[in-house]
C-alpha cells in the first residue's frame, strides 16, 4: 500500500486530477473502477474521484509494488545536477543567474535546460521528493534567450509559480537590463511599436503601426556609457515579447553587438584590431518586485571585457 499526503501544491484540485498525474501509464477508467473497488480511498473512506483535495489529506493506494511501478513515472535519472549561480532562494522562489548558452526550458525532448537542472537541485538537496514532483512540477516563470544571460525566475510552489507569473503578466515586476550596442547613443529615449512573430523563423518584426498578428511593446533606453562608435544601455522592458529588446533596438538602428538574428556585428574593429563577439550582449541584471524586493545579477565575464577592451581604446 502507498500512502500520498496532501500538501499545498497540491490542495485545491480535484482528486481524479491529481491521480492522472500521479499515475500517469494508468487509464482514468482504470483509476476509476480502482476508486469504486476501494482501491484508492480518500482519508481511508470510499471516494468518487470528484472530491477537492484538502491540505493533509491522505491518498490511499492499495496496489503491489509492482503494479504501482507499473502506473507511475520514473524520473530520477531525468534531472541532471549542475553548479548554479544561486542569487537567492525562500520556500516558494528560486532566483537564478543564468550564463548565456543554458536554455531557460527544453526546446527539444533531448535537451537539458535550466529548468531540468534547478528541479534536480531541489532533488538533491530535499526541497522536493520524487514524490512531490509526480504531483507538481516546478517551472521557470520568465524566460531569457539561451544567449542571454541574467536573471531567471523559477516557482518551487504552486504559490510561487502562481504569485510570480502574475506579477510579470500584470506588470508589477519591474525588469531591467545591461546591453553593449553599435552606435554613439546620446539621450534617453522611449520606443513604442508593434511586434509580429514568424514562428517558422523564430524571429520577429517591428513595424510602427498594428499589422495583422502584431502586438503592441514598449522599450525605454538610457545610455550608461558611450565609447563613440558603441554605448552601454540601460533597458527597462516595459512590455515583455519574444525577442523584444533585440528587434526594437536593431528597428532604430542600434543593433546589439554579437546578435547577428538581428543585425548585430558578430566582429568588432576595436584601434584596427578585429575582435570576434561570440554571443549577444544582453544580460537581465535586475528585478524589482511590487514589494520592494529587488534581485540583481552580477555582469559576466565576457560582458565586463568586452567593456574593458573597449573602453581602453
Amino acid at each position: 500500500m502507498k500512502e500520498f499526503q496532501v500538501g499545498p501544491n497540491e490542495a485545491g484540485q480535484r482528486m481524479d486530477k491529481f491521480l492522472v498525474k500521479y499515475l500517469p501509464n494508468a487509464s482514468k477508467g482504470f483509476l476509476y473502477k480502482m476508486l469504486r473497488k476501494k482501491n484508492i480511498t480518500l482519508n481511508k473512506k470510499k471516494a468518487s474521484g470528484q472530491e477537492l483535495l484538502q491540505i493533509n489529506d491522505r491518498i490511499q493506494i492499495f496496489f503491489s509494488e509492482e503494479t504501482f511501478l507499473k502506473f507511475s513515472k520514473k524520473i530520477a535519472c531525468e534531472y541532471p545536477t549542475t553548479k548554479l549561480d544561486i542569487l537567492y532562494e525562500d520556500l516558494d522562489l528560486l532566483v537564478l543567474n543564468k550564463p548565456a548558452g543554458m536554455l531557460s526550458q527544453k526546446a527539444n525532448a533531448s535537451d537539458v535546460s535550466a529548468n531540468e537542472y534547478m528541479i534536480g537541485y531541489l532533488l538533491e538537496s530535499g526541497a522536493l521528493t520524487s514524490s512531490e514532483l509526480s504531483s507538481f512540477r516546478p517551472s521557470v516563470v520568465n524566460r531569457l534567450d539561451r544567449n542571454t544571460s541574467g536573471l531567471l525566475l523559477f516557482g518551487k510552489t504552486l504559490k510561487g509559480l502562481q504569485n510570480y507569473s502574475k506579477a510579470l503578466k500584470e506588470r508589477t515586476i519591474e525588469k531591467y537590463y545591461l546591453s553593449i550596442v553599435k552606435g554613439d547613443v546620446s539621450d534617453k529615449f522611449i520606443l513604442d511599436g508593434y511586434l509580429t512573430k514568424d514562428e517558422k523563423k523564430n524571429r520577429v518584426s517591428i513595424t510602427d503601426s498594428q499589422v495583422s498578428g502584431s502586438k503592441r511593446i514598449v522599450t525605454e533606453y538610457e545610455p550608461l556609457e558611450r565609447y563613440g562608435a558603441y554605448t552601454l544601455l540601460k533597458v527597462h522592458l516595459i512590455t515583455g515579447k519574444t525577442h523584444q529588446i533585440r528587434a526594437h533596438l536593431s528597428s532604430v538602428g542600434h543593433p546589439i553587438i554579437g546578435d547577428l538574428k538581428y543585425h548585430g556585428p558578430g566582429v568588432i574593429l576595436i584601434n584596427g584590431k578585429k575582435t570576434p563577439i561570440k554571443r549577444q550582449m544582453l544580460h537581465a541584471y535586475e528585478m524589482i518586485a511590487e514589494n520592494g524586493k529587488v534581485f540583481q545579477a552580477p555582469i559576466p565575464d565576457d560582458f565586463k571585457q568586452l567593456l574593458n577592451t573597449i573602453n581602453n581604446y
